[in-house]
């Protein structure tokens, strides 16, 4: 890349008069391990001004695994990431059996933007114990030796780092608790050593949030400490435990003052739960009458919802699931809204479908189902998941992001593909965040692109990305920030075996650069695919 004053013409000119150009946005919290192996755009991330991603997140994935053991990989994202087992089934090609294999099967994709890879820890402990991982049995001293080799091993082959879940919401459908969730301090720890005997990598970790923060704390501290390198962990506003986030600000500072390297990743605003008839959850998906429709088509379940007798028959019912995390969201009945077009992310809590419905007398559920029947059954409800702390859910974005020691992820992109679609985070951040009518909460562009770009590839190891620099990677949006608009999700069917997915489009992207080659025009591809796999940190 050249900066400046420069003599002679390009092969092709831009003409960005009016608008901002901006160095290529990373994601360092993605899921697109399966989707990179069946198709070449990682979507919605792409469409967001993002050209380069981290996946692996959480640790949860497909590799290493053994043939015996694929079902199972499937079956663990099938219930942590919301991907249908159809979907996946259809399109995985299973071309790979070690980490290090599955690198080389997708450094022969080619893609719309780059992406790099985690080696997940639940893929790991089935691959080294075979069915006792699934047991709740402890690691032996020789489980605990080959995750460590492995884990290095993964490093030296390019991996960006290792990764791990010990949280109870992550669960297999059938509600049973994944691998990782109860496995022992020590197998974590070893991890931890295996980074360190490859001297590089970051280790990305959801902890157990059923713990205070410097429960967690102590944890991390172990972490940074044992591998020497970089941790970073979900970090969000606990519903259940408000106000317990600043505790955790004030540790991460601590932490990170006497020399441990701990991050947060943090969301600018609420996890985004949607719910509706066309999607993975409603709330009443697991009512007894709901789940004799839910083979219908879209057509069928809302004429079948206007039928007077079987709308009574669900509205007496109560729901009933193995998956206590997923039975959660149906059953909060209390912080629904319908999410409009365009969305509506920081609603005041006296604008629920609950609060509207007490008002006028009416039991909540009765409104939220004429609200799912809207649209001839297309209507999404939003849920406000983690984050949604003060008045408009605003505190996330104000008192989270831009903080000394957290940097923006979570959207988790190729995951959740009927429940969440919040890898469109930079077009609100640059929207909503920066163009905040409150001036006092408003955040300086320089500084939003900042947090897209430099702070998460920085945060990875990724230095040759992130800014406008000659000799970096010619990674660039040009935005015309007037235009610059987030459109509602929609669903499209477009997966492997017809399989469902949200996807969010924006306004406003006039142009996107990936090393050199132009992706996007006004957020239509071109058909150029210079997307490629990123193996280890870049100075």
């Amino acid at each position: 890349m050249q900066i400046g004053d420069l003599t002679g013409h390009g092969a092709e000119e831009i003409d960005a008069v009016g608008r901002i150009v901006t160095p290529g946005f990373v994601d360092i919290h993605t899921h697109y391990d399966g989707q990179i192996t069946w198709e070449n755009r990682l979507a919605p991330s792409s469409g967001h001004g993002v050209t380069t991603v981290l996946m692996g997140n959480c640790g949860v994935g497909f590799a290493p695994a053994r043939p015996h053991q694929r079902e199972l990989m499937i079956k663990l994202m099938e219930g942590v990431e919301d991907i249908p087992e159809v979907v996946m089934a259809e399109g995985l090609p299973w071309n790979w059996e070690s980490f290090p294999e599955y690198l080389n099967a997708i450094e022969r994709r080619h893609a719309d933007i780059d992406f790099a890879a985690q080696l997940p820890h639940n893929p790991l402990r089935v691959y080294v114990m075979g069915d006792r991982s699934a047991t709740g049995e402890a690691a032996t001293s020789y489980d605990l030796s080959e995750m460590r080799r492995l884990t290095a091993e993964a490093i030296g082959a390019g991996a960006l780092g290792v990764s791990t879940t010990r949280n109870f919401a992550h669960r297999f459908r059938n509600g049973k608790l994944v691998p990782t969730v109860t496995s022992s301090e020590e197998e974590i720890l070893a991890l931890a050593v295996g980074l360190a005997d490859a001297g590089a990598g970051v280790f990305e970790i959801l902890t157990d949030t059923s713990q205070n923060s410097s429960q967690q704390m102590k944890l991390l501290r172990k972490i940074a400490t044992i591998s020497g390198r970089p941790v970073s962990f979900s970090f969000a506003q606990s519903n259940g435990r408000p106000g317990d986030w600043r505790i955790m600000l004030d540790e991460l500072e601590q932490a990170n003052r006497e020399g441990l390297n701990i991050r947060g990743q943090v969301l600018a605003r609420p996890v985004a739960m949607l719910l509706g008839l066309e999607l993975s959850f409603n709330p009443f998906s697991f009512h007894p009458t709901f789940r004799t429709l839910e083979h219908l088509s879209l057509a069928a379940k809302v004429k079948a919802l206007h039928d007077p007798i079987v709308r009574e028959r669900l509205l007496s019912e109560t729901s009933d699931d193995p998956h206590p995390f997923f039975k959660s969201i149906v059953d909060d009945l209390d912080w629904l809204f319908p999410l409009g077009d365009p969305p509506n992310y920081h609603p005041s809590s006296e604008d629920s479908i609950a609060s509207r419905a007490r008002r006028a007398g009416v039991p909540p559920t009765h409104v939220i189902l004429d609200e799912l029947l809207k649209e001839a059954g297309h209507a999404i409800l939003y849920r406000p998941g983690s984050n949604r702390e003060g008045e408009l859910f605003e505190s996330a974005g104000k008192d989270m992001i831009g903080q000394p020691h957290t940097v923006l992820g979570l959207g988790d992109g190729g995951a959740h593909y009927g429940m969440i679609c919040d890898a469109a985070y930079p077009t609100h951040l640059l929207t909503y965040w920066v163009g905040h009518r409150d001036a006092t909460k408003r955040i300086p562009l320089n500084k939003a692109i900042q947090l897209l770009a430099s702070d998460p590839a920085d945060a990875v190891g990724l230095a040759d990305r992130g800014r406008l620099a000659a000799g970096l990677k010619a990674d660039i949006n040009v935005i015309d920030m007037d235009r610059l608009h987030l459109h509602a999700p929609r669903v499209s069917h477009d997966l492997p075996a017809g399989g469902r997915r949200l996807t969010q489009a924006a306004d406003g992207y006039e142009v996107t650069i990936v090393s050199g080659e132009i992706t996007y025009r006004r957020g239509l591809a071109t058909g150029a695919l210079p997307g490629r796999l990123v193996r280890g940190a870049r100075r």
